[in-house]
């Protein structure tokens, strides 16, 4: 017989949900997970995986060709695009279903929806339904769908999201990207370079959210790569027709392409997933708690993009981690250590994200802007710092362009934001993590020396100016 009790439900099998399912069933408890897709999830087919794979070519290209003694290269489109087939395994979810397996998680194929209180139906392709009973809790990590903005005839255009902008076959001859946030710099930049004509169209600046600087100089590169960039103007409609999308501005021009990729936000994906049947209304992001439970059910937790707490696949795996641990910890009466940053608690969900733009140049920050820290009520010190004048970064690409910012609390010595702008500074992002989380005191910082010549050596130069700007 199906067994249909488990101590845990899942709704969702992308990377948040496989974890909470996984870090639970570690825990001792019995957890199956309800997926209408690809197990594996958006990340896997349809962003992160797919998007990085896209660029990494053209990243490659860029940096040898910014090193003196390199002659020549390009790229060739259809090998990108079998590469990046290859990170998404052909859209075949095989390999993820034999992960489930082996670690001992149980997989419903349909639609799941939560139908009274710990209780889940799951309608299947053919109309079947099957009815699970959880135990102890139900987990919703259904993400978010990517929204289109109420653009005149933008809808009704069948743009691009970023869906059809990770998984297409063919390079479009044009290609218009309305937005301007992390999905529309990073796509401008991967398709500029496997040839296409790309134009961008922000209603601000790029990458609004981040430290102005990081707009700024992503604008500069992407322009340096023939990107037409449209900043702080807005799109009156869209208009297809046998030959492409004309794309009318608030300025009264116009662009044509041969394609539209709409990267105007993220929704919820909570419409149908049976939250009014206990009393959330549908469509909203769930509210949690810091163990990531929902206020007023105690057998139900919202984890990754659908709480909209942190709309990054790496938190949502952080936030999954502490919901699976604390739900076998519930489930069995262990002790709950859900003070701040215990092990049942997304506390870095509130001051201390990372996060990685891998445009051209890269952009990686971790913790607070300036604005936020200001807005937050920090005294605060801001201290910047021309990255390419470090003998690392000389030495790592010819005519290296780049800057660091580090926000420090004046108050308490400790840092409370970094972010760095430049070619390759993604792999630096760590120790500024690590620094925020551990709230490690500037005074012990000196002590963690750079290793020469490594553009790390921009601790040491940030360090050293504010130990100036403080005496």
């Amino acid at each position: 017989m199906t067994q249909n009790e488990y101590d845990l439900i899942v709704i969702g099998a992308g990377p948040v949900g496989e974890n909470v399912a996984d870090r639970a069933v570690q825990g001792g408890l019995t957890a199956i997970i309800v997926e209408s897709e690809l197990v594996g999830g958006e990340c896997s087919y349809w962003a992160c995986m797919p998007s990085k794979a896209l660029l990494r070519s053209g990243q490659a290209l860029r940096a040898a060709q910014h090193v003196q003694g390199v002659i020549g290269g390009e790229l060739d489109p259809a090998a990108v695009l079998a590469r990046r087939d290859s990170f998404t395994s052909d859209w075949s979810d095989d390999g993820q279903v034999k992960w489930l397996q082996s670690a001992g998680i149980d997989l419903a194929r349909g639609h799941g929806r939560i139908s009274g209180e710990r209780e889940v139906t799951v309608t299947a392709d053919d109309g079947s339904t099957r009815v699970l009973h959880a135990r102890h809790a139900v987990a919703i990590a259904t993400g978010t769908d990517a929204a289109i903005a109420p653009i005149p005839g933008l809808a009704e255009a069948e743009p691009w999201t970023s869906r059809e902008a990770t998984s297409a076959q063919e390079i479009p001859a044009s290609l218009a990207i309305i937005g301007g946030g992390v999905v529309a710099v990073e796509m401008a930049t991967a398709y500029a370079s496997l040839g296409a004509a790309v134009t961008v169209i922000a209603r601000g600046e790029l990458l609004a959210k981040m430290e102005p600087v990081a707009g700024e100089r992503v604008a500069a590169g992407l322009r340096a790569d023939g990107v037409d960039v449209r900043t702080n103007t807005g799109t009156t409609s869209v208009v297809r027709d046998a030959d492409g999308v004309t794309v009318a501005l608030d300025d009264g021009t116009e662009i044509r392409a041969a394609q539209v990729l709409a990267a105007t936000g993220r929704s919820p994906r909570s419409d149908d997933i049976g939250l009014d049947t206990v009393g959330i209304e549908p469509g909203t992001y769930v509210t949690t708690d810091d163990t990531l439970r929902v206020p007023g059910h105690d057998w139900l937790y919202a984890v990754g993009d659908i709480n909209g707490r942190v709309l990054l696949t790496h938190q949502g795996k952080y936030q999954a981690r502490a919901a699976g641990d604390v739900i076998a910890a519930r489930a069995q009466g262990l002790e709950v250590d859900d003070a701040a940053w215990g092990r049942h608690v997304a506390t870095a969900d509130e001051a201390a994200v990372p996060q990685v733009v891998f445009s051209s140049p890269e952009v990686a920050s971790a913790g607070l802007t300036a604005q936020q820290a200001q807005d937050a009520g920090r005294p605060v010190r801001v201290v910047d710092y021309d990255l390419g004048a470090v003998a690392g970064s000389s030495l790592h690409e010819d005519g290296y362009e780049g800057t660091a910012r580090m926000v420090v609390d004046t108050e308490r010595d400790v840092i409370l934001g970094v972010t760095f702008v430049g070619p390759d500074v993604s792999e630096m992002l760590q120790a500024a993590t690590i620094a925020i989380v551990g709230e490690v005191p500037i005074s012990r910082l000196w002590h963690a020396v750079p290793a020469y010549p490594t553009m790390n050596e921009i601790w040491l130069r940030l360090l050293a100016a504010y130990g100036r700007e403080s005496a």
